[in-house]
Order: C-alpha cells, then structure tokens, then sequence
C-alpha cells in the first residue's frame, strides 16, 4: 500500500467519523405538570452507595495490597538477575501504590460523607421536631382575650 492511498483512507475514515456536538434538552411543549427531570435520590438510595464504597474500599484494600507485593517481589527477583524489565515493573508498582491510595481516599471520603450527611440529617430532624413542639406548647398557652 501506498502511502499516498493510506492517507486517502484515513482521511475518507475521518469524514465518517468527524465530531459531531449534540446537545440533549427537553422539548419546549412537554404537557402536563412543571416538573423538571426524574431525578430522586432516597434514603435507602444514598445508603447503598455509601455501602458500595466503604465495601469497595475493604475488598481493594485486601487485593491492591496482595498485587503490590506480588508484584515488588517479581520486580526484585528480575533486578537481581540482570533484567532490566526489573527497574520498569517496580516503576509499575510504585504507580499502582499511588493510584490505590487515590481510589482508597475517594471511597473513604464518599462513604464518610454520607454518613456524615445521614447523621447531619437525623440532628436537623431532631432540632426541627424540637421547634415545632415548643412552637406548639407556646401556642397552647396563648390567650386570644388578653391578647398575649
């Protein structure tokens, strides 16, 4: 093949796929009521994330740890025999130790948030019912004739 002709196919290959930009929207005349879009995160919801986390970060946690040792030792027994591909896997390892922490503090922190976000809630919930019923309580002791 030519190089002229390879240069044609990717050119003829580039006009099929060329970047289009598409913007996704709603239709202007949607009907019915004046709610925009379905998205609804409950309770139960943000709870199985938050599990899915803190469970992702004990199970790679384990697997990430074994793959790191496994792999510092391969990479020293090939050092130690003269292989260069030594010097390149243990380069290779220190990355995954890098990129595991990375994975690790995301998890940590999505799963600590929630769970801060769970107890924030309940303590709102708490205070809030607190409020109503002194509201409720001041509101019973108030006399209309006196008006105080």
């Amino acid at each position: 093949m030519a190089w002229e002709e390879w240069e044609q196919m990717k050119a003829a290959a580039a006009d099929q796929h060329a970047t289009r930009m598409q913007l996704n929207q709603i239709p202007a005349d949607q009907g019915g009521d004046d709610t925009q879009g379905d998205l609804v995160a409950g309770h139960q919801d943000l709870e199985a994330v938050g599990k899915a986390a803190h469970d992702l970060f004990v199970d790679f946690t384990a697997y990430s740890g074994h793959a790191r040792v496994t792999s510092a030792a391969a990479a020293g027994g090939l050092k130690g025999e003269g292989f260069a591909l030594g010097a390149a896997l243990d380069h290779v390892t220190e990355r995954w130790g890098e990129q595991t922490k990375t994975l690790l503090d995301a998890c940590a922190h999505i799963s600590n948030h929630l769970r801060f976000t769970k107890n924030q809630h309940a303590a709102d919930d708490s205070y809030i019912g607190g409020a109503v019923s002194s509201i409720a309580t001041l509101d019973e002791g108030f006399d209309d004739r006196k008006g105080h």
